[in-house]
């Protein structure tokens, strides 16, 4: 073989390696490129998964007002129930009424009658006074305000706690009137019986404000040893409360926006004379 031929042959050698490399190149390039989208893929469902955990856990109180940071609220869905009875809802406001905290001296010792016009029908309630002085105060002088008027029920529990939780004017997004207070009249025994009235709060117990729930089922919420402010009862409109309940969380979980949209019109009340 001439030397000629042992170059050419040689050449011939390391186009072969050079083909190589190249190849081993490009699939090395390949594979980087598809980790670099694997783990944007893996980024963006990790971020999906924190946000519907965010979004969509249940609070760990069990009615939280939206003060608190700590506790997210309850998602909600676009699925929505027919009940009959119910009118189209209002649209929810976009503004807070903030006011000052009313001395409990304007309901201590005293009774009144709450009437709750919703989109549902009405909903009576009896207020306690001598029982819950700075609620029933707070609870009234927001009524007289119209704070309420136009206020969606936010928030329906159907799993262990029974409870229809209403009182934002913004759906359970606001920062409350302006004021907070602390507790009043909790059970030691943690039970909260059908019918009950009461406020819903954050884990500060001085975080009492304009959120409030209606038990529409025997609840025990012993494990907040806490507890939560009873207020009230209901004295009429429980069906509305038990169909609206009966239909179910919007989305088909068991802790968020009800399935069948019920708001507050207005809130009407008057002393109960002895």
């Amino acid at each position: 073989m001439t030397k000629e031929q042992e170059r050419a042959r040689a050449h011939r050698r390391q186009e072969k390696l050079d083909a190589r490399a190249a190849q081993r190149e490009r699939e090395a390039a390949r594979n980087r490129q598809v980790a670099v989208v694997v783990a944007a893929v893996l980024v963006v469902v990790a971020a999906f998964v924190f946000l519907a955990t965010r979004l969509g856990g249940d609070d760990t109180t069990p009615a939280a007002s939206p003060s608190a940071t700590s506790t997210p609220q309850a998602s909600t869905s676009a699925t929505t129930a027919a009940v009959a009875g119910c009118t189209a809802p209002p649209a929810v406001p976009t503004a807070i009424k903030t006011q000052g905290l009313p001395a409990k001296a304007t309901a201590a010792g005293k009774t009144f009658t709450a009437v709750v016009t919703t989109n549902c029908g009405d909903i009576t309630l009896q207020l306690d006074g001598a029982k819950a002085p700075q609620t029933v105060a707070s609870f009234v002088a927001l009524a007289r305000s119209s704070y309420f008027n136009d206020a969606p029920c936010h928030r329906l529990t159907t799993q262990g706690i029974f409870v229809l939780q209403c009182g934002d004017p913004l759906g359970g997004t606001g920062t409350g009137p302006g004021y907070a207070y602390g507790l009043e009249n909790t059970p030691k025994d943690g039970k909260y019986p059908k019918g009950i009235l009461a406020m819903a709060r954050t884990t500060d117990v001085n975080s009492n404000a304009d959120q409030f729930f209606i038990v529409y089922d025997d609840t025990d919420l012993s494990s907040v040893p806490e507890g939560y402010s009873i207020f009230g009862t209901v004295t009429g409109g429980m069906d509305i409360v038990e169909k609206i309940a009966a239909a179910g969380v919007s989305g088909g979980a068991t802790d968020g926006a009800p399935a069948a949209p019920i708001s507050i019109l207005k809130v009407a009340v008057t002393e109960k004379k002895a």
